[in-house]
């Protein structure tokens, strides 16, 4: 069976649930993974849901900027949730499907000023990486299972526009940086996009709305990911990880394009 999982930073689901529809009928993911729905549980549009063929849901909403989905063609299991966001925000979903762990992720941008002690919001990212760090720690490396989601950090040089430049803003410091290969190192996971598309060639998945032409502009960043554990890393189809940068060209997008990789199980 191939399965074709995809994240998405949708940013409001009830806003973009068009949007939704037209990727899923187009693409095709069996398990869609969103991030910053920007609604409570109840508030989610189910329905739409059912109606994409995708029946099968968890729902992390919550009033604000924050909340995570993951709906699925086939069942899925309910896990109990990773206990990482010291705040207690709904920024992780997870669940099992066709036997395949999958955590969905909204881990926190971080704010402005790359300093734990002067920024609490940089010190909860850290915090976060940090639990989660510990969590794969004590993890099974054979088991099969997905980290994907909105990181909000983008490692590589070749993930951002300008490594330079992006070097001194939140996002690509080097603490972030080491902090996010330290979590990829301890569970030994695999990026599946940067393992399509090695180093150089350039990556992004996020472009700021203030461009009139994101493509005329070329600033973009990394910041969505999809990554295996080593039990599951031969299962990816090779030549299957991409980005739907042409996503962000639809009317009225999301400031993120989806993410997809097939995995043959």
């Amino acid at each position: 069976m191939t399965l074709r999982i995809a994240t998405w930073n949708i940013n409001s689901v009830r806003l973009r649930i068009d949007q939704v529809a037209r990727f899923v009928a187009e693409r095709k993911p069996d398990v869609l993974m969103l991030q910053e729905i920007k609604c409570t549980t109840d508030q989610f549009p189910r329905q739409a849901f059912i109606d994409m063929g995708l029946p099968h849901l968890n729902v992390r909403g919550q009033k604000g900027w924050h909340g995570v989905a993951t709906a699925s063609r086939l069942p899925i299991e309910d896990m109990p949730t990773l206990d990482v966001c010291r705040e207690g925000h709904a920024r992780c979903a997870s669940v099992v499907v066709a036997g395949v762990e999958m955590q969905n992720f909204y881990i926190p941008a971080g704010g402005d000023v790359a300093d734990r002690a002067l920024n609490p919001k940089f010190d909860h990212k850290m915090d976060f990486y940090e639990r989660l760090t510990a969590e794969m720690a004590r993890r099974d490396k054979q088991r099969p299972l997905v980290l994907a989601g909105d990181f909000n950090i983008a490692p590589g040089e070749n993930d951002v526009w300008n490594h330079r430049y992006m070097s001194k803003i939140v996002s690509h410091t080097p603490i972030e940086v080491e902090t996010l290969n330290r979590l990829q190192d301890t569970g030994g996971f695999a990026d599946v996009l940067r393992d399509r598309f090695p180093e150089p060639h350039k990556l992004a998945s996020w472009w700021s709305y203030r461009a009139q032409d994101f493509r005329k502009s070329n600033r973009g960043l990394r910041l969505d990911h999809i990554w295996t554990s080593p039990g599951l890393t031969p299962a990816v189809v090779r030549d299957t990880a991409r980005i739907h940068d042409d996503v962000r060209e639809w009317d009225r997008p999301s400031d993120h394009a989806p993410v997809t990789v097939d995995l043959d199980l």
